[in-house]
């Protein structure tokens, strides 16, 4: 099986809700008709009537069915919310919740196993059967409870936000495993490789670069003794037709199919190998937020919060140059990776502009800014002061008071969290204010 056809059962089955539900269908039938017939040689029977038990199971069935249908509607209730309130690029995440999806197979399984035992009730009464579908209702009714408690609380934009954050922390990790320090050797440049012309592998479809196979395109190229060079960058929207490899050697063995198949294309970004597109959710989430219909700063400043501790975080590490090599140290694969200053830009550019009207936004930004100054390595303060800049050129165009230019300037991680008395006082008079 090929690196491509795993990844994509992997995340067919991680962003598919019917899977788990179907197959309970199957083992519910199955345990049900185990469990029958091992009643039927051990000759236990229950003492209620069969009248009475088919009474309970219909309700149970009936029961059940109705839990499926309002599990079925919250989940397209929560997905129209979602897309309305926060953005569409977060539905891929609600239908990969735990939650939903255990919910949905219980209540599955249950139904499934109490109208199989409601039409094996005849003269007598299974014992056992009868008590598994009944404490499975029961079972599920305290999900059904979890469930709702669970996804009113991820349509939140701070839980969703958070949720987005850590699955941005994990892919950066996995991306960028390494914590750049003062002895970390550095890649020289990479000399522009002219000779022999390469050989040209054009890409078959449209959609969006989801993940690569690093490792097997490394071993590919060091069978075939060539170096690979992959053209689009994860992320990156890829046409028919468009280079989406480059190969400098002969490499008569490597065929342009083994290169296709390493290559995951898709119609939607996601988390698995692109940390830039948790920074895009977030900033999604901010720049709606801010938009006139809904003018609410207050979850700007909750996505900006997500976005500090994402930007220090990667700040501290070792960003990927794109140029791998063997063993023996001969140069292999080449790809594109994101920039520090990407990650910057994406992070505040269009909170900036969007929030330009908002003191709260610009104190909010302003403390993340000077916080990643004092905090990240020097090589790391370029942009960042360079985005403190266009931050005090554009709070002295929005805001043409004086004193409001005076509280927008100054830093606050709260947005606006309190007062900030030194602002109208002498330092000497703050100090003796009673509080």
């Amino acid at each position: 099986m090929s690196w491509l056809l795993k990844y994509r059962i992997r995340l067919y089955v991680r962003n598919s809700i019917w899977i788990l539900p179907t197959l309970s269908i199957v083992i519910s039938l199955l345990a049900a008709r185990a469990v029958i017939a091992l009643e039927g040689a051990a000759g236990s029977r229950s003492a209620i009537t069969p009248d009475t038990a088919r009474l309970i199971m219909s309700t149970v069935a009936g029961s059940t069915f109705t839990l499926i249908v309002l599990v079925s509607s919250a989940m397209l209730l929560a997905v129209q919310l979602a897309s309305a309130q926060l953005t569409p690029r977060i539905i891929a995440l609600i239908y990969r919740s735990p939650y939903g999806k255990l919910a949905f197979a219980v209540f599955v399984f249950t139904f499934t196993f109490a109208v199989t035992t409601l039409i094996r009730i005849e003269a007598t009464v299974p014992l056992v059967a009868s008590y598994v579908a009944a404490y499975g209702f029961l079972i599920s009714l305290a999900l059904f409870i979890v469930f709702t408690d669970t996804m009113g609380k991820m349509l939140r934009p701070s839980s969703a936000l958070r949720r987005v954050g850590l699955e941005g922390r994990e892919v950066i990790v996995s991306v960028y495993p390494s914590i750049r320090t003062a002895d970390t050797e550095m890649p020289g440049p990479l000399k522009i490789l002219r000779e022999p012309k390469p050989r040209i592998i054009l890409n078959d479809k449209h959609g969006a670069v989801l993940a690569f196979d690093l490792k097997g395109l490394i071993g590919k190229a060091l069978k075939a003794n060539c170096v690979i060079e992959m053209v689009p960058q994860v992320g990156d929207f890829i046409a028919a037709g468009d280079p989406i490899f480059r190969v400098f050697g002969e490499a008569p063995s490597l065929s342009d199919n083994q290169l296709r198949h390493s290559v995951a294309i898709g119609h939607e970004r996601n988390l698995d190998q692109d940390p830039m597109f948790a920074f895009r959710i977030i900033v999604d989430i901010a720049s709606k937020a801010l938009s006139p219909a809904i003018n609410d700063p207050t979850t700007a400043v909750l996505a900006i919060d997500q976005i500090h501790y994402l930007l220090r975080d990667i700040g501290r590490r070792y960003l990927a140059e794109g140029h791998e090599r063997d063993a023996q140290g001969h140069l292999r694969l080449i790809y594109r990776t994101p920039e520090w200053e990407d990650f910057v830009q994406l992070g505040t550019t269009e909170i900036r502009q969007y929030g330009r009207d908002s003191i709260q936004v610009q104190r909010r930004l302003r403390a993340m800014l000077q916080d990643l100054i004092e905090t990240l390595p020097s090589h790391r303060h370029g942009i960042l002061q360079k985005e403190m800049a266009l931050l005090g050129s554009s709070t002295k165009r929005a805001f043409p008071d004086l004193d409001d230019q005076r509280l927008a300037e100054s830093g606050d991680l709260q947005g606006i969290g309190g007062s900030d008395e030194e602002l109208y006082e002498e330092p000497e008079a703050a100090l003796s204010t009673p509080r």
